[in-house]
């Protein structure tokens, strides 16, 4: 359990001043206000450092030590949150795509659903993605990371797929069943984007961020900023000198 004092601090820390009836207009604010102040990121991954997945270790990492964290993290803690807000909240398990569409294990993701006057998927553990609540089951929303939307899978019984409109197109990013989990049933795919060689956690370095305008994103390489449809890419190196930097200005389709 939060306690009084807990809750606060965890709405100070995303920027809200008090808890608000737990409704859906509470829900976006609450939403975006994760997105803008607590990032992505992979680093005590990269830095050995083991991800315990209890609310007191999240709390610490998250609220205190004004960390942010991946998935597993980020939606458990948050939902924790809602909860105590007064909403009522399923953790789910769902399967990512990759840039070949193909798959990745059963909880691989973490996301949420809030139950409503309807049910909303909620996320703030994915990155780049949509930045307010998507109505279940058919629902569409934008914002300036783009369009989204959720639409169902007519192979397996409820089983939803989140989808992104780029390249004039909807394109999955992952899919997920409404099966309600508990943060325990995530321990094994926690345990292994921490270890495996084969996980991107182990690979390289991630820390992003949502802005009013897009988002900030440091990786080992790249420095990234976003601005609507305008992606600046710095490349980073070793050397101080200004000349060992090369910048390079495209169009945004994420």
């Amino acid at each position: 359990m939060m306690n009084r004092s807990q809750i606060v601090k965890y709405l100070h820390r995303i920027g809200i001043e008090k808890a608000q009836s737990p409704d859906l207009r509470f829900l976006a604010a609450l939403q975006k206000q994760h997105l803008l102040n607590v990032p992505f990121e992979n680093l005590d991954i990269r830095r050995g450092r083991e991800i315990v997945l209890d609310c007191d270790s999240l709390y610490k990492k998250i609220v205190l030590e004004r960390r942010g964290g991946y998935c597993y993290e980020l939606n458990g803690l948050f939902c924790k949150l809602l909860r105590e807000l007064g909403y009522s909240v399923d953790m789910l398990s769902a399967r990512v795509f990759n840039s070949a569409g193909i798959l990745s294990q059963e909880f691989d993701h973490m996301t949420l659903m809030v139950h409503l006057d309807n049910d909303y998927l909620v996320d703030v553990g994915f990155g780049d993605s949509s930045r307010k609540p998507i109505e279940m089951p058919g629902g569409e929303t934008e914002d300036v990371s783009g369009k989204y939307r959720i639409k169902s899978n007519p192979e397996i019984e409820s089983c939803f797929f989140l989808q992104k409109f780029t390249d004039q197109d909807w394109h999955p990013r992952y899919r997920f069943t409404t099966i309600p989990r508990e943060l325990a049933d995530f321990q094994g795919m926690n345990e292994y984007h921490q270890t495996s060689p084969e996980s991107h956690f182990t690979q390289k370095s991630i820390c992003t961020i949502a802005t009013e305008e897009g988002r900030i994103s440091l990786s080992d390489k790249f420095l990234t900023i976003t601005e609507g449809t305008e992606k600046d890419n710095c490349l980073l190196y070793t050397s101080p000198s200004p000349r060992d930097r090369t910048r390079s200005r495209m169009p945004s389709s994420a």
